[in-house]
């Protein structure tokens, strides 16, 4: 629950996270970004309001619209998929947002660098 929380605290907090947040509205417009100083996809300010389609690689664009398409029909809420960006594993997630009633209000896109966290063995307790 967001009671009381300034929207400052909220986006310190949501920075803070260990992967980066993208949401695009219903219209596939790109309203916010988190911001990082270790952003696996870099993001200028100059990204919000515009379209989806338009920041992302051509060779990619048409599934990026399939699984929109996918979110808005109801067919799906969650995409997930793994890339090899140079020494990096990249885990990215898409996710429809939806309100009560189930009416889609836009996609989530979280993306993490999960080299290290592929790379664990065992486990370690708190405070080992």
């Amino acid at each position: 629950m967001l009671e009381n929380l300034p929207i400052d605290l909220i986006e310190k907090i949501i920075d803070t996270l260990p992967v980066e947040i993208s949401f695009i509205d219903a219209e596939d417009t790109v309203r916010y970004y988190s911001k990082g100083d270790n952003r696996i996809f870099k993001r200028s300010p100059a990204v919000i309001g515009r379209k989806v389609q338009k920041c992302h690689p051509p060779k990619s664009v048409d599934k990026v619209v399939a699984i929109l398409n996918d979110f808005k029909q109801n067919k799906r809420d969650v995409a997930e998929f793994w890339i090899h960006l140079g020494d990096l594993f990249v885990y990215i997630r898409y996710f429809a947002v939806r309100d009560k009633e189930g009416n889609y209000l836009g996609t989530l896109e979280v993306s993490q660098e999960i080299t290290e966290i592929q790379n664990l063995k065992g486990e370690k307790r708190l405070l080992d």
